[in-house]
């Protein structure tokens, strides 16, 4: 079994109980994400975007009560990773978050692929059933919920950090604003 397998059984279990929108699915669309945007960035080192993209909600804020990034770096140590790798693993990872970083880019390659593709994840027809679902969990209305399209999904597309993540975030972005369209309109009838 090959340490990303581990990841991925990990992330599993990790988020066995979440439903709302930062699960396990979640984190492996991350990955796929991280992966297809690193393969058009010369340079990436694919196992920091891999493991970053695999561990990046490990210990978010809005799910865990760990200090330190403590699950992704009991998983990186386990699996015998090297201090300094470990270091910029979580560099990436710290970087992923939308409301603790905004307004900065990351400073890394690694930190901008992980992002990029954090954000594409949460735009799209995927966007808005995450935007829903998490609504739904935390007492949201619907308008409450169409309002955090304004407050950030709308503003992601134009803070890619990556061309291959602006081109995909390009018809992602339009999905949602058809979305928008037909809900302001079924909403009138």
């Amino acid at each position: 079994m090959t340490i990303m397998d581990e990841g991925i059984d990990y992330i599993k279990t990790l988020f066995r109980d979440n439903y709302g929108g930062h699960d396990a699915d979640h984190s492996m669309r991350v990955y796929r994400n991280a992966i297809r945007i690193a393969g058009e960035e010369p340079g990436a080192d694919l196992e920091i975007v891999s493991l970053a993209a695999l561990l990046h909600d490990a210990d978010d804020h809005k799910l865990f009560q760990t200090r330190n990034n403590a699950n992704a770096r009991t998983f990186l140590r386990n699996h015998f990773i090297a201090p300094e790798k470990v270091e910029k693993i979580i560099t990436a990872i710290n970087a992923v978050s939308f409301s603790q970083n905004r307004g900065r880019r990351p400073d890394t390659l690694e930190g901008k692929i992980v992002q990029d593709a954090d954000r594409l994840d949460a735009i799209g027809a995927v966007g808005i059933a995450r935007a829903f679902a998490f609504g739904g969990e935390h007492g949201r209305s619907l308008e409450s919920s169409i309002g955090h399209f304004h407050e950030k999904l709308l503003l992601l597309k134009d803070e890619m950090n990556t061309e291959s993540a602006r081109r995909m975030a390009e018809e992602r972005h339009a999905y949602m604003l058809g979305f928008l369209e037909e809900y302001a309109k079924e909403k009138e009838e």
